[in-house]
């Protein structure tokens, strides 16, 4: 099994550069198109559970998050203060930002749930000698979303941040091996009280259940001392390539910052109360997930996400034309086209097949004659010649759903 690094260079993902810093990678501009759909992805799903897209600043003054807590507990993963009147810090986490983006507006019980959604950068000061790729980095892009629930909309909003996860899972075609309840241990490093944090395991039980994880086959296993220091989390297991486990999102529960911001809507009774706050991953870190679904798919990415859509090889010169012609129904459609006409047909379908362009079209003599096109699915070994409007429509309605390449019944696709 290939690396990811290797597979990311074949692809032109991205590079590193000695001057730019280590653990801070340069989006290639396949890699920008491949980030560019998951975090579309993440706004779809996010748009689809009715949140709101914000935006913050990636600084805020340390007082922010001296009050969140993140500077007692995590003071050696955070960059130094910049002195520029205030101590500015470079954000470790974007949950304060958004506890103050709830604490801009008042808020009615009738208001809630607020979900507050932002593909938003953090960043880590890891030392240079743990640093690698896309994997560990210094500077995270996430796929964030808070709500903000009245105590009796707990459930019905963990059950779904679970249900947009298991969305994602599928659209992406992954295979969960377990959720993990991830629950603290009798470490003093966990903030809130004893009797709040049973509380909000039950919760989190019942919500995994309302998600219907046993219809599914999806085991629900508790991990003590997993938990973050201001809740309980559900964490979406799924096994690499490799087979070790790996956490792809989370559902947390979060007491500690409501309290340390003081965060309140008014309640029926026209009294304050305390707002109930939870952290929600889909698909987590671009950079991981990247990593992750390289090596998942050896390259050979889905086709909605693949950089290049489809390769496109005039057999010679005579061809080029009608390749011409092929590529811009493709493009028309929002297709990602490229045609290659350089070198022989065998070096152009060796460097397409190396930098796992996801479908490989051939056009000679038979295919201008009829209007055809040869089509070569690496991924599957499949082949078939079809009609060159056919390819766009089918190709176009895959990207569009995020779904399988599905051809008409009448096209029957051989193995190669």
């Amino acid at each position: 099994m290939n690396d990811y690094r290797e597979i990311a260079r074949d692809m032109g993902i991205f590079a590193s550069d000695e001057l730019v810093g280590a653990g801070l990678p340069l989006w290639l501009p396949a890699g920008a198109i491949v980030r560019r759909e998951l975090e579309q992805l993440g706004r779809d799903i996010a748009a689809a559970g009715d949140c709101a897209e914000v935006y913050s600043p990636v600084l805020a003054k340390r007082a922010l998050f001296e009050r969140s807590g993140h500077w007692a507990k995590f003071t050696d993963d955070m960059f130094p203060p910049m002195d520029l009147g205030d101590d500015l810090v470079l954000r470790p986490a974007n949950c304060p930002h958004h506890a103050r983006i709830y604490a801009a507006q008042q808020h009615s019980y009738r208001d809630l749930p607020v979900r507050l959604h932002e593909l938003a950068p953090m960043f880590r000061a890891e030392r240079s000698g743990v640093l690698s790729g896309l994997t560990r980095v210094r500077q995270i892009s996430l796929d964030d979303t808070h709500v903000f629930c009245r105590p009796d909309q707990v459930a019905q909003e963990v059950t779904a941040g679970v249900a947009a996860i298991l969305h994602a899972v599928r659209v992406l075609r992954l295979r969960i091996d377990h959720i993990r309840l991830s629950r603290r241990d009798d470490s003093p490093a966990y903030l809130g009280a004893p009797e709040q944090w049973a509380a909000a395991e039950h919760a989190l039980r019942e919500a995994a259940a309302q998600a219907g994880l046993d219809r599914l086959g999806i085991p629900l296993v508790e991990a003590e001392g997993e938990a973050a220091f201001y809740g309980p989390k559900l964490d979406v297991q799924v096994l690499d390539a490799r087979g070790h486990e790996e956490s792809l999102a989370t559902v947390q529960l979060d007491f500690h910052q409501p309290e340390a911001f003081d965060l309140s809507y008014q309640g029926e009774d026209g009294r304050p109360h305390r707002v109930m706050m939870i952290h929600r991953g889909t698909i987590g870190s671009m950079e991981r997930m990247v990593a992750f679904l390289l090596e998942q798919y050896d390259g050979r990415l889905p086709l909605w996400l693949a950089p290049v859509q489809v390769c496109l090889l005039p057999i010679a010169p005579a061809h080029q034309p009608y390749a011409d012609v092929v590529a811009d129904a493709l493009r028309r459609n929002g297709i990602r086209v490229q045609v290659v006409n350089e070198e022989s047909l065998g070096a152009r379908i060796r460097d397409s097949r190396r930098r796992r362009d996801a479908l490989i079209v051939v056009v000679g003599d038979a295919e201008v004659e009829r209007d055809m096109v040869q089509v070569n699915d690496p991924a599957s070994g499949e082949r078939c010649t079809v009609p060159a409007a056919q390819l766009a429509t089918a190709v176009a309605q895959a990207v569009r759903h995020r779904a399988p390449l599905q051809w008409p019944d009448h096209v029957v696709p051989e193995a190669n």
